[in-house]
């Protein structure tokens, strides 16, 4: 019987070079898209604002934002997810 601990793990289950979704929410701020934006540019230099989209929470406290990286490697994501997530205007991200 194989210990499932002795089994391989894959490196990745995304094919690189390929178009990430990354889901960012933060309290309805108007910077909020525009940090956002910035943040992950500094890891996606390709990315731009027509690759994010954004819905309001249903009583506008909050706000929702889909950014579509190009994820080149999984150390990019790693590094994106880790700034995203330690921004102290973000909320949660998945």
């Amino acid at each position: 019987m194989t210990n499932l601990s002795d089994l391989p793990t894959p490196e990745s289950l995304i094919e690189y070079p390929s178009d990430f979704p990354i889901k960012i929410m933060g309290a309805m701020q108007e910077s909020f898209a525009e940090v956002i934006v910035e943040v992950v540019t500094q890891h996606d230099p390709e990315f731009h604002a027509g690759r994010m989209e954004m819905r309001p929470s249903s009583k506008g406290n909050y706000l929702s934002l889909t950014a579509t990286v190009r994820a080149t490697s999984r150390e990019q994501l790693d590094n994106l997810y880790r700034a995203l997530s330690s921004h102290p205007m973000v909320k949660v991200v998945l």
